[in-house]
Parts: C-alpha cells; sequence; structure tokens
C-alpha cells in the first residue's frame, strides 16, 4: 500500500528526471575540516551536513551577522566616529583613527572585505551604545528574525570567547537570510575596493581566495574568511550556476587548503547532484484515504539519481536523497473529501430549517390541544 501511494503521488516527478551519468553519482564526500554544511539557498534544503549541529567557534564568520545586523537596523550614510575602543582593537583592521569619521556603508566595507575587527566594534558600537548592548541585541535579532537557537555571540567580530559559539548550520541560515538582502550581496561578493582612510590609504582586497581569483572558482558569488586559534580555519563561501545557489560552511580546518578543498568539493556535489522542480499550487497527493494540496507552488531541490518523495499521514511531503537523508519538507493543506462537504451542509440546512420552523409550528399546534381540552371538560360537565 505504501508503494502504491508513493507512486501515485510522485510518478510524474521521478520520471521526469534524464539519466544520470556515474560522474553524478552519489557519493560519500571525503571532507578534512571538523564541521561542514551544505545548503539550497533558494529552498532551504539540506544537501549535506557532517556536524553540522555541533556548537563550535566561528571566528570571523561572526562579522556576516554583524553586517545585515547593522544593514537592517542602521543608517548606511550615517556618519560614526571611531571611539578609543575601536582603534585599540586587536587582529585585522583597517587602521582606523580614534575620531576618524567615517559611514556606517564604508565600515560594513572593510568588516566583510578586509575583516576589520576595529571596523565591528565601531558599527556595534555605533548601534547599540556599547559592546553589551549589541551581545543582547544581535542575539535577539538572530532569533526572532533569523530564527537560528543554536548561536550565542558576545561580540560582533569573532574574536575568541568561551560563550561565543554557533553552529555550521546556524551559519547556513544566517548567510541565507543576509544574501536576500541586495546590499549585503553586492559587498559579500567584492573581490577589492579603494580604502582612503585616515591614516591608510589603500585597497582592499577579500581574503577569500575564491573571490579574490587566487583560487578561482567561476561560481563563486560571494564569501568570509575567519581564524583564531581555537576556531582553526573557517569559510563561508556562496556560489550559484543556472539553477542552484548554494550556501557552503566549513569550520575548523587545519590549514587554509583543507577548508578550500572542501569548499570546492562541497559545492561541486551540489551542482552535480541535484536540480530544482517545481511542484504547481492545488498539486493533490493521495495518502492512505486522505487527499493533500499544495497551497502554493512550492519549489524543491531534487537529486539527478533515485530520490524519493513521500507524503507521512499528517500531510508533509519529504523529499530526500538515494541516501535515505531528508533535504526539504513541505507541510501540505488537507483537503475535505467532497461527500463530507456535502453531508456537512445538508446538516447545517436541516439544523437552521428545524430551527427556524419550530416556533410557528408550536403556534400551530397549540390552539388545537386547547380546543380539545375544552371539548372534552364540556362532555364531562354533561355527563
Amino acid at each position: 500500500m505504501r508503494e502504491t501511494t508513493i507512486a501515485i503521488c510522485f510518478v510524474l516527478l521521478l520520471f521526469s528526471f534524464p539519466a544520470i551519468s556515474k560522474a553524478t553519482e552519489s557519493r560519500e564526500l571525503d571532507l578534512i575540516s571538523e564541521a561542514v554544511f551544505l545548503l539550497d539557498s533558494d529552498t532551504g534544503a539540506v544537501l549535506f551536513e557532517k556536524n553540522g549541529y555541533k556548537k563550535m567557534y566561528p571566528a570571523s564568520l561572526t562579522k556576516i551577522a554583524t553586517a545585515i545586523y547593522a544593514i537592517e537596523k542602521g543608517n548606511l550614510d550615517d556618519i560614526i566616529t571611531v571611539s578609543e575602543n575601536a582603534y585599540s582593537t586587536e587582529g585585522t583592521r583597517v587602521y582606523l583613527e580614534q575620531g576618524e569619521q567615517v559611514t556606517l556603508r564604508h565600515l560594513i566595507d572593510g568588516m566583510l572585505i578586509n575583516s576589520g575587527n576595529d571596523a565591528a566594534i565601531a558599527i556595534a558600537e555605533y548601534l547599540d551604545g556599547s559592546i553589551d548592548e549589541f551581545e543582547q541585541n544581535i542575539n535577539q535579532f538572530l532569533k526572532e528574525k533569523v530564527n537560528v537557537h543554536s548561536t550565542h555571540f558576545k561580540n560582533p567580530n569573532g574574536l575568541f570567547h568561551k560563550d561565543h559559539y554557533t553552529t555550521a548550520n546556524d551559519l547556513a541560515l544566517i548567510t541565507k537570510y543576509a544574501m536576500q538582502n541586495e546590499i549585503f550581496r553586492e559587498i559579500f561578493g567584492t573581490d577589492e575596493l579603494k580604502w582612503d582612510g585616515l591614516s591608510w590609504d589603500t585597497t582592499l582586497v577579500s581574503h577569500h581566495q575564491m573571490v579574490n581569483g587566487s583560487r578561482p572558482y567561476d561560481k563563486v558569488t560571494g564569501g568570509k574568511t575567519g581564524f583564531v586559534n581555537e576556531s582553526k580555519q573557517t569559510l563561508a563561501t556562496t556560489a550559484a550556476n543556472e539553477e542552484l545557489s548554494l550556501i557552503a560552511i566549513v569550520l575548523k580546518g587545519n590549514y587554509k587548503r583543507d577548508v578550500y578543498n572542501d569548499t570546492k568539493e562541497l559545492l561541486e556535489y551540489g551542482f552535480n547532484q541535484y536540480t530544482h522542480k517545481v511542484i504547481p499550487a492545488g498539486k493533490s497527493f493521495f495518502v492512505k484515504g486522505t487527499t493533500y494540496e499544495t497551497m502554493q507552488e512550492e519549489k524543491i531541490t531534487v537529486p539527478h539519481t533515485k530520490g524519493e518523495e513521500e507524503v507521512t499521514s499528517s500531510g508533509l511531503l519529504m523529499i530526500e536523497n538515494d541516501n535515505g537523508d531528508i533535504l526539504q519538507s513541505i507541510q501540505l493543506a488537507k483537503v475535505m473529501p467532497a461527500e463530507e462537504t456535502f453531508k456537512e451542509e445538508i446538516t447545517e440546512d436541516v439544523v437552521k430549517d428545524e430551527k427556524k420552523s419550530s416556533f410557528p409550528g408550536i403556534i400551530f399546534i397549540l390552539p388545537i390541544a386547547l380546543g380539545c381540552i375544552f371539548f372534552m371538560k364540556r362532555r364531562v360537565i354533561k355527563r
């Protein structure tokens, strides 16, 4: 029965895929980094993960969250005065001077492209007045707006703190959210930018080697690097071809070559293995005598190979790869059978009619009953 149900529901989906060569057959990925996550940013489908939900230190990938938070909350044209706290920040910088005035947009440029820790501090102080307030507000933003719940950030730049953590899954979702913003996408994909600081006049070059071209990858659309001793090498990368837009998160690689090799392998796996399919609105699926349908047009990610799609008894459409891993799930709407709807309408009409007719009926019957009683009394008296 189960096989029949699945066949009825998805025969059109399964039969519409072209034959696939051995080059794109599903395979296990041999990845070195400790945690990785591959996400389809169009559908939210999880294409691959390894320790994807394990708490990890993100290093400067934190700045992805800081950037989108700043873009949404701040005014990009506002001029920010650099504090002593921002000026004295350690690590990678854009060499801001105390008292220097820079627009919010330019600080975000310096933070994402050159990974400026000083720029991140200046942004946080502008947005929330202090790093403590920033900590509270960005974590609230991530929970309520981005809907991630395994992340806690103590600062805007990712410098190590034992309570500053996230997961590869959460970072993928944060990046997915950020990539919906045009300004973020533009900065995230910038390979170089003129920087005319008070004490540093230079051209910023993206630290991400796929973005700056030192490790060419023609599908790359953006990226961010990270490193502290405790996190080791971290890398976030976005890439797209004519069909898919992917996000690859790679955490805790020992060497740069490891995170870049893992990233390329992840992206190639995604592009070679998967494609999109559109399910039209109102598409019906039959499960154990119950009909479900899509409430709107749904884009789904499906494997080129013999993946399986199944609808559960609760109406959850699950798309699986050929290993049985769930890629994506969509809640379908339950459709009430036509005969049940008809019966319900009839029942409601009958009840309404009975309510309407009950009072007039009493008025009609009452005089007759009184007449009968009067007639019976007269007969008794005559006797």
